[in-house]
């Protein structure tokens, strides 16, 4: 099995009031550690896809096998998170 490779999570839309104060723009790398700063609820909503980029997995609904997206569990302040493999 190759190595885990990096994946950037990025926030592409939000909307309400977001408890966390996550903002559009906003970015992190993962690479294996939790990174400071990121809602954990939201994080936790996305491990499992996380798991599968950096293990080489893709979605068959993506149109690009690197990048998927995921809202977090707050649906009165949805806050939608691109999570983009990095190969290198």
């Amino acid at each position: 099995m190759s190595a885990p490779q990096k994946v950037k999570v990025s926030v592409v839309s939000q909307k309400g009031t977001c408890a966390a104060e996550h903002k559009v723009g906003d970015q992190w790398v993962i690479n294996g550690k939790t990174p400071e700063g990121i809602c954990l609820s939201a994080f936790n909503a996305m491990l499992p896809n996380l798991r599968v980029l950096r293990y080489g997995g893709s979605f068959p609904w993506a149109t690009d096998p690197d990048v998927t997206t995921l809202a977090c569990p707050d649906a009165a302040n949805p806050v939608v998170f691109e999570l983009r493999r990095l190969r290198e």
